[in-house]
């Protein structure tokens, strides 16, 4: 299922991730409301949306096709997901298909990795 969903996703599309922990008892119309209400963004556009649970074990991911709604859950067994820490200046942020991938395989994004800067003496 999560490798269906990244073979939809094309690298043009956008992937954005919440900076706010969800209750995972939310489903669709609870997550298209916090889409639209915290963030005002449209659910409805075919953009893939992820939220995470304060542990960092859950994630579940939002997207909207032409006829409806895709919901895809993923609870990790052992280890916690890689969720960057994003601040609180912004309530969202995008992220690359490459980045998606890594985080759904419980590895660190590349793009929130530090990169470190080193110069010859």
């Amino acid at each position: 299922m999560i490798q269906n969903l990244l073979d939809r996703a094309s690298d043009e599309e956008q992937i954005f991730l919440s900076h706010e922990f969800v209750d995972m008892r939310k489903s669709i119309d609870g997550l298209a409301t916090i889409l639209q209400g915290n963030f005002d963004l449209n659910p409805f556009t075919g953009e893939t949306f992820l939220f995470c649970n304060k542990k960092k074990d859950k994630l579940k991911i939002l997207q909207w096709d032409t006829e409806g709604f895709i919901i895809t859950y993923k609870r990790m067994e052992r280890g916690k997901f890689h969720w960057p820490n994003l601040g609180e200046e912004q309530n969202i942020t995008a992220v690359r298909k490459k980045d998606l991938k890594r985080l759904l395989q419980g590895l660190p994004m590349e793009q929130f990795i530090p990169k470190r800067n080193y110069s010859i003496v």
